[in-house]
């Protein structure tokens, strides 16, 4: 096989693999849907949303990278007081604050990812760890700034002067978030199908191989822990455009194991493992603290550890097989 016809072939893989499928589309108008045919769960969509954004961070570097953080919570709490205090300082427009909290989160991935470049496994969740503790004591600290223990309080124009996302427009809160979430999924579904994205997938596969290929390691992990924490912190922001407030809970462990367990659920390494994790995990939290309030701990980790026994591999996989068979009754069954 000659070089052009192997390039072509490669090429034709990469672009198929880009493609957007007809159940993937289906997916998505089916959120829409929800919001409208539900408008009084929309709260409860809304922060799926937002857990999903969060979780679709985590899954780019863990998943994608290989790089085994526990502090990711640093970025969503820095999205959520920058969000916050951009706007009490004058900025109200969500558009605005949600793109400069991004950033800000974003830059505060760049200058920490150096941290992660040695060390073990356990080196890096120490250090991430440590990162989220450590800005959310200087958030406590710094009340004149963050409110403190009293927190943010946040009001804000309606996006685009005409849809308020307060507690009195909370479909169109979800509406703004599920138009944030799907562009930010588009951009890293592109992104990974890119040469960067591609070169991120093998350093995970064999760091050795990789950079004997040319491929730097160590550009291409501080760029996607970068970009990773940039989509945390616009979960972050989210939260606090949505919601009116910022407390020090956005810096808090639970955040952070809470994103890893639904990372686990879904599955790492495919983007929407992060969303069906995050659906799953905050119905089930809602749906059995409601029931039993005083257990609902237990009850939400029993099918935790059933899920581990059985393999969340074979569970996915029938999931999936149930919805291909589906998909190729309907005329979706071509690539």
């Amino acid at each position: 096989m000659s070089a052009g016809v192997a390039a072509g072939a490669v090429a034709a893989h990469l672009n198929r693999g880009a493609r957007w499928r007809p159940i993937e589309f289906v997916f998505w108008l089916a959120i829409v849907a929800l919001i409208f045919v539900i408008p009084s769960r929309a709260l409860l969509i809304n922060e799926i949303l937002l857990a999903g954004l969060f979780a679709l961070s985590l899954d780019l570097v863990l998943g994608y990278a290989g790089i085994v953080s526990l502090g990711q919570a640093a970025f969503f709490g820095a999205g959520a007081y920058s969000a916050g205090i951009i706007a009490n300082a004058g900025l109200a427009d969500p558009l605005a604050g949600l793109v400069i909290a991004s950033l800000i989160a974003g830059a505060l991935g760049l200058v920490t990812a150096p941290l992660l470049l040695r060390g073990s496994d356990l080196t890096r969740l120490m250090v991430t760890l440590g990162v989220a503790l450590l800005l959310g004591e200087l958030a406590n600290s710094n009340s004149w700034a963050t409110g403190g223990a009293d927190g943010l309080s946040i009001a804000l124009k309606p996006v685009l002067g005409l849809f308020p996302i307060d507690f009195r427009g909370q479909r169109n809160a979800a509406l703004y978030s599920l138009t944030v979430l799907f562009v930010l999924f588009a951009l890293a579904r592109r992104l990974m199908q890119s040469p960067f994205g591609l070169s991120v997938r093998a350093l995970k596969e064999n760091r050795l191989r990789s950079g004997a290929l040319g491929i730097s390691a160590t550009t291409r992990f501080i760029a996607i822990y970068g970009i990773a924490a940039a989509y945390a912190g616009a979960s972050g922001a989210l939260v606090a455009q949505t919601t009116g407030l910022v407390s020090l809970d956005v810096f808090d462990f639970h955040r952070s194991a809470d994103v890893m367990l639904m990372l686990i659920i879904g599955g790492a390494g495919y983007l929407y493992g992060g969303l069906i994790g995050a659906a799953f995990f905050i119905a089930l939290k809602d749906g059995v603290s409601s029931a039993t309030p005083e257990y609902w701990e237990f009850w939400i980790g029993l099918p935790l550890v059933v899920l581990v026994l059985l393999g969340r591999e074979r569970i996915r996989a029938a999931v999936v097989n149930v919805f291909m068979r589906g998909a190729s009754l309907v005329g979706w069954g071509g690539r």
